[in-house]
Order: C-alpha cells, then structure tokens, then sequence
C-alpha cells in the first residue's frame, strides 16, 4: 500500500509542508487552478512545438541543450537517423556492411544526395565533418562522446568508411547524432562559424531554417532538396516556453501542438479533463544535482556523501513527483545495465534506512567542521522551473536536519547553464538525456576529457582508467562490468547528486499522428502530420 507523506519522519512535517504550501505548488487543479487557457494561433497550417528553453545555437556540432538538438535532429541528417520509435535507421547511407572483427563499418550512400541550397553531399563531406568535429578550435562538446571512432574516411565516390577502436554494435545510433550529421562545408569554408545566421541555413536534414526570432520563435520549412519524399507538414515552429505551466495552458487552447513537458502536480488534473493530450512513458535520462568539486566546501567527498545520504529519493519520487519515475542512486539507469544486477547497490538505499544514513551523514559532517553551531551553508542553484524549486526547496527542508542551511537560487536557463559551465557555483540543477542508450554516455560526460560539460568538474584518474579499460574491451559482459565499477566510482565520489530517473512527458494535441512514445523520447517532425477530419 503506498505510504503517506504524513506518517513519514519529522522533518517533513514542519519545513517541507510549509515550504511547499508557501510556494503554492500542492498537487490539487481544478479548471480554474490551471490557469488560463491559452488560444491565440495565426499558423494553422504549421506544426508548434514547444521547447523547455530558448536554444543556444543552430551548429549541431557546438550545441548540447536538449533544445537546439531536438531541433539539429529536424534539420540535419547523416548516414543514419532516428525514426519515430527511437531506432536509428538508414539516413543519407542507403546501407552498410561490417567486417568480421567489428572494426570496420563501410556506409554506401543514397544517389544524387543534395544540400538545402542544391550543393552536393558527396562522400567527402562526411571525412571533412569528421575532422571538423575533432578540430580544437570546433571545441565541441559532443568529441569524446564519438571516442569509439578512430577514423572516418571517402571510399571513392559512393561509400564512407569508418574504423572503430573496438568493436562498437551501437555505432548506427551514435552516427545517428546531428554532430556527425552532413554539414554544409562548403558554406562553412566560405563564412567560417557565421555559417549559421544564412537564412535560408543550409541544412541535409527534411527542415531548414527559414527565421529565428530571438525568444519568440524558430521557424523550419521544409528542404527543396531532401532525399525523401516532402514531409507531410511543410513548416515547423519551435517556441521556447521554460515555465511549463504555461506551455500546457497553450496546449490545451490549441495555440501550440506539442509540449515536452508539463508540471507533474497537473498530471492527475490532466488524466481527469484531457487525457487524450497525455504521454507518459520510460526515458533514458538522470535528473541529477551537480556538486562544484574545485572548491570548498565541495572539493571534500565526505561532504558531498553526507548530503547525499540525507536524500529521501522514495520520497521525492512518490509524493512530490507521483509519475512513477524510479529513485536513482547510479546515474546510468537500469534498463542500460544488461548484465550487471544493481539490486544489492539500491538495497543500501532504501527509505528504510534513511534513519541510520542520516546518523552517518550527521557524523561525516562534524568530522569536517560542521555542527548545529556552525552549519555548512551554501545556495542551491536552479534554472526557471516550478517542478525544479520543488526538489530544491524538498532537498533543503531534508538537509535542515542537519547542520545544513541551504538556499535556493533561481536564474533564467541560459545564464543557470553558463553558471554551470563556467564552475560559478556550489551546488546546481542538472542532468543527462541519452544521445544513445549506452552505459558510456552517461559516464563520458563526468570526466575531464568531457571539458566543460563536466559540470562538477570531477577529475579522478581512476575512474577515467575505467572508461578507458571499458572502451578497450571487444567482451560485452567484460566491458559492462568496467563501467559498472566506474558507475560506482562515480556514487562512491559523489561529484553529483542523483535523485530519479526521468520520465517522458509530452503533451500531443489529438490534430497530430505519427507520435510514437519511446525511451529515447525522440520525435522527428519529419514523422509527424496532421490528422484527416
């Protein structure tokens, strides 16, 4: 029988009720709670679709916001892509084959391929993109994610061929990544990184962009020269919309299609009055806090661990959250670990035994110097979301049985991201969606090699030989079970603070088909259209 928050120990009762009655997110919505309805369209023809922030650029090899690859995936292609189940099938390679010791992959191209602009995708563009990618001065954030390649290479005029390391089965889902989709190198030898502010943008994917309106909009027409067929719905429109409330009122109106997200103390409101609109399903990502492990307080782990102990995850994921996502103790999620049986590492997690964690916690904390007289005191940054102050505002309460007083810091996405990037904080809202599913892509990001993205700037040589034995391993149990020990690393570590893993959930209005629901949450407009009446 599920348990109440009311019979759950002290500290909830006083600081996390309050806290949250004050912010005035309880779980209860009528039609009036949820706010007004938002119908103001003009574009009826097009698709809107709804981003959880404004995106941070249109070169897929230099942005990593979900945001700006959701919309990369709609405008650039490669020798594979994403379908709408999530799966990675042919793309601008019609076929390949692999050698028999997995090593080498040989990719043949679909005839006559075109750029946006008419400009032809030859062979060549894909080695030049490759040497793109690894160029210092492209400086980009998804390199060490293609570690797994050693070289790409044009086989004449119809085939590319690319060599691994090591044997690597999920290589048609990493080619699948818009940073190794055909970009206009032709463009970007002529305007340098200025390539992107051409509009029309020259783009190899079903969309280019045709306009970008600064916060407002970004609208995609379709390609003149795609491979494909014209895609049912000729024009795109991704709307940044960070307060997701806001996002479900314009849902709900019709004055948008698609929403990745909504706020889950409306799910239940939601399910009652418009389930036809309701998505929910698994999805491979974290959702994580990310400890500044450069300086103090932070750069000792016996602090970062008490903290860490002191987290009721159960608790946020049932009461606060209620979507049935699972309390995360590893990064990776479990669906990714085929071999390894992550029970008995969770059975030291339980709710049962926050108790006992906390008594530990309390004690590695007056080790360090910390008492009810001299408590550890820090912020806790979070980018504009309601769901986000929620778990922070929780954390908070949770820690205030120690001697912890912590602070919430609310920024505008952009600047909470740069925060991050630039180590200008103490403890910080983040997480990871998976590019493929992978235990690695979850791993990568939290080393050195990942450079700014690794946000808790956690450099232990140990784990990074870890990934590297991973990597170096052709046995697929034998390379599971080194990044296992380097996923327990991580938690033993703690340079993050893992508390669930996602769920999927979009909002689709009923005009819209082709969605299919899937655990990389990947829907290509290109798969989308409009329902017949």
């Amino acid at each position: 029988m599920k348990r109440s928050w009311l019979s759950t120990i002290d500290y909830r009762f006083a600081a996390l009720i309050a806290a949250i009655l004050l912010l005035g997110l309880t779980s209860g919505c009528t039609e009036e709670t949820a706010g007004e309805i938002i119908a103001d369209r003009q574009d009826e023809d097009a698709l809107i679709r709804l981003s959880d922030a404004e995106i941070r650029g249109l070169d897929p090899q230099k942005v990593s916001d979900l945001a700006a690859i959701r919309v990369a995936r709609d405008q650039f292609e490669g020798l594979t892509r994403f379908n709408g189940k999530g799966e990675a099938e042919p793309g601008l390679a019609k076929s390949w084959t692999v050698s028999t010791d997995g090593k080498v992959w040989t990719f043949t191209l679909r005839d006559n391929l075109k750029f946006s602009d008419g400009h032809p995708i030859i062979t060549q563009t894909f080695a030049s993109i490759w040497q793109r990618l690894q160029a210092d001065a492209t400086a980009s954030p998804h390199k060490a994610l293609f570690a797994p390649i050693m070289a790409i290479s044009a086989q004449g005029d119809a085939a590319v061929q690319v060599i691994l390391h090591n044997p690597y089965p999920e290589l048609p889902a990493l080619l699948a990544h818009p940073a190794m989709a055909a970009l206009p190198m032709h463009r970007i030898a002529q305007l340098g990184d200025q390539w992107t502010g051409e509009r029309p943008l020259v783009t190899s994917g079903a969309y280019r962009t045709a306009q970008w309106i600064l916060n407002d909009r970004i609208v995609l027409q379709a390609n003149p020269h795609w491979h494909q067929d014209a895609p049912d719905i000729a024009e795109i429109q991704w709307k940044p919309a960070d307060d997701a409330l806001n996002g479900m009122r314009q849902i709900l109106g019709g004055a948008a299609d698609i929403a990745s997200d909504y706020p889950s103390n409306r799910h239940q409101w939601l399910m009652e009055n418009h389930a036809e609109f309701v998505h929910v399903s698994d999805y491979l990502g974290t959702y994580y806090f990310a400890f500044n492990s450069r300086t103090a307080p932070f750069d000792n782990a016996n602090i970062r661990r008490a903290l860490s102990m002191a987290v009721d995850r159960t608790f946020l994921t049932e009461e606060l959250i209620g979507l049935g996502n699972s309390p995360a103790h590893l990064v990776v999620p479990q669906r990714l670990w085929r071999f390894q049986n992550t029970q008995s590492h969770d059975d030291n997690n339980q709710a049962s035994h926050i108790a006992a964690r906390r008594k530990q916690a309390r004690r590695l904390l007056e080790d360090a110097g910390y008492n009810d007289q001299k408590p550890l005191r820090f912020d806790i940054r979070i980018n504009s979301s309601r769901e986000h102050k929620r778990v922070a505002v929780a954390l908070a309460a949770m820690w205030s049985e120690l001697p912890v007083e912590a602070s919430v810091l609310n920024s505008e996405a952009s600047l909470h991201f740069a925060g991050l990037r630039r180590g200008d904080f103490a403890l910080a809202r983040s997480g990871w969606i998976a590019d493929l599913p992978t235990p690695e892509n979850f791993l990568a990001v939290h080393s050195p090699n990942a450079g700014p993205s690794n946000y808790s700037g956690y450099n232990n040589p140990d784990y990074d030989a870890l990934l590297a034995k991973a990597a170096g391993l052709a046995d697929p149990m034998m390379r599971e079970k080194a990044l296992y020990d380097a996923a327990l690393l991580l938690a033993e570590d703690a340079p993050i603070l893992p508390l669930y893993y996602y769920t999927a959930r979009n909002l689709v209005s009923p005009r819209i088909s082709g969605w299919q629901d899937n655990v990389l949450n990947i829907h290509p407009s290109s798969t989308l259209s409009f329902t017949t009446q």
